[in-house]
């Protein structure tokens, strides 16, 4: 076997991998003989037919397959063994020749390869990174006190309907007579609020309606949405489309919600039996929270920005374009030429990235350890459940919760890209000069338009 490399440019090259009989034929001869073995073949005993027979039969596929993995193995032993810092994997070259299995026994392989440009990173303080501290202002915390008392708040029944009251009850359709249609739709239970409602006169109908009491309404002109009115009316949506009738709606029960009071119950319910024992103090553990949150994404517009500084220390160094929007195409089935057009300087910007990080994490030893991953599925599972407004989660239900994660591979494997990406940029930010600045929530936000 003889290899050899052509540099065409500094960032890419064309591998020629020659390959003889001799490289092969010991293992095809097993492999034929081994089908031998085990074939049974009409006229002959199992195991016994001509081995010139089973050439004939199976000699090229064989032949191919041996030759295909001696291939693979030359062309990665070749890369590794030369520290080779290769982009994407090797294709193989458009114009090749092409192979006849059953008669050659020399066969010359060609393929293409991108190299990753020679460069180390260099972060110092001439390099500017901001970091924000987002100020807890008095009404995020008075709106995150009213988000826990609706959130803890009380069910209970009363006799009229008014607002965001939850009214159940049944539905028929009536005639134009304002009879019970025979035939029509009849719902034995539906729920609704008259709040939801968006025409204003079907929603005066319900507001202030009594429980017993029967309602004639229009679902149609209430809600003026197919679907909405499909699923409250279990009928398809081509149905809701043609309906028009009115209903009697007979209410059976209504039930009002009401916040919780801003009291010690509140507290508990919140972080925990006396944990806070006054307002003083549950307003400045909410402000915590919210100055915790906030810190999250204080850290995530930091890695932002570590990362454009990096894409923008890497811009001028040269990168094989060609070979990768190709290896691209090769290996996206379902990605088109104008999807690659469009979104290829994104993806050069994440290789950029994606390199630069890698180097410093190597030229730091970085390493991530398995509690690492398990600390950081936690953060990602309390981060998910404080999407939804809860906070203050049982670390039992977050081990829980983390644990189903990190039972796939693919998420182990992300995470621990995510890890050494905090530390790379932990790594930045302690090497370049850092500005911390306080700024409101309205002004973080507008940094991610």
């Amino acid at each position: 076997m003889n290899i050899l490399r052509n540099d065409i440019d500094a960032v890419s090259a064309q591998v020629t991998i020659t390959i003889e009989e001799s490289d092969y034929a010991e293992k095809v001869d097993k492999t034929l003989r081994d089908y031998r073995r085990k074939a049974n073949i009409p006229g002959f005993r199992p195991g016994m037919a001509p081995l010139s027979l089973i050439k004939k039969q199976y000699g090229r596929a064989v032949k191919a397959e041996e030759l295909n993995r001696t291939l693979q193995d030359a062309i990665y032993n070749y890369i590794k063994e030369n520290k080779l810092d290769i982009l994407g994997e090797p294709l193989p070259v458009d114009d090749q020749e092409k192979v006849d299995f059953a008669n050659d026994t020399k066969f010359d392989f060609k393929f293409d390869i991108g190299l990753a440009p020679e460069y180390e990173p260099v972060i110092n303080k001439k390099d500017n990174l901001k970091y924000y501290n987002v100020k807890v202002s008095e009404e995020m915390i008075d709106n995150q006190v009213k988000n826990y008392a609706e959130r803890f708040g009380n069910y209970s029944e009363v006799d009229e309907a008014h607002g965001k009251d939850m009214i159940k009850g049944s539905m028929v359709e009536l005639d134009a007579d304002g009879n019970v249609l025979e035939g029509g739709i009849s719902i034995a239970e539906t729920t609704m609020a008259a709040d939801y409602i968006k025409d204003e006169e079907q929603k005066k109908l319900l507001e202030g309606a009594k429980k017993d009491s029967v309602v004639r309404f229009n679902p149609k002109k209430a809600y003026n949405s197919d679907i909405e009115l499909s699923t409250m009316l279990k009928i398809t949506k081509e149905e809701a489309a043609n309906l028009t009738s009115d209903f009697n709606l007979t209410i059976n029960s209504i039930t009002h919600y009401t916040p919780s009071e801003i009291d010690q119950t509140l507290f508990d319910k919140v972080y925990g039996k006396d944990t806070v024992k006054s307002l003083e103090e549950f307003r400045t553990k909410v402000a915590e929270g919210i100055a915790k949150n906030y810190k999250e994404d204080s850290e995530y517009k930091l890695g932002l920005d570590a990362k454009a500084l990096a894409i923008k220390k890497m811009s001028k160094l040269v990168f094989p374009e060609d070979f990768l929007r190709r290896w691209l195409l090769a290996t996206n089935e379902k990605m088109t030429q104008e999807q690659l057009d469009r979104d290829f300087p994104a993806m050069l910007d994440d290789l950029k990235w994606y390199l630069f990080k890698n180097r410093i994490a190597e030229a730091n030893g970085i390493k991530v350890e398995t509690d690492e991953v398990r600390a950081f599925a936690r953060r990602m599972a309390r981060m998910q459940f404080a999407q939804y407004g809860m906070t203050e989660i049982p670390d039992n239900i977050l081990d829980n919760y983390s644990a189903e994660m990190l039972k796939k591979e693919e998420t182990i494997r992300n995470i621990t890209e995510k890890v050494i990406e905090e530390k790379v940029v932990d790594i930045m930010r302690n090497a370049a000069k850092l500005t911390e600045t306080e700024v409101t929530v309205d002004e973080f936000n507008k940094l991610f338009e």
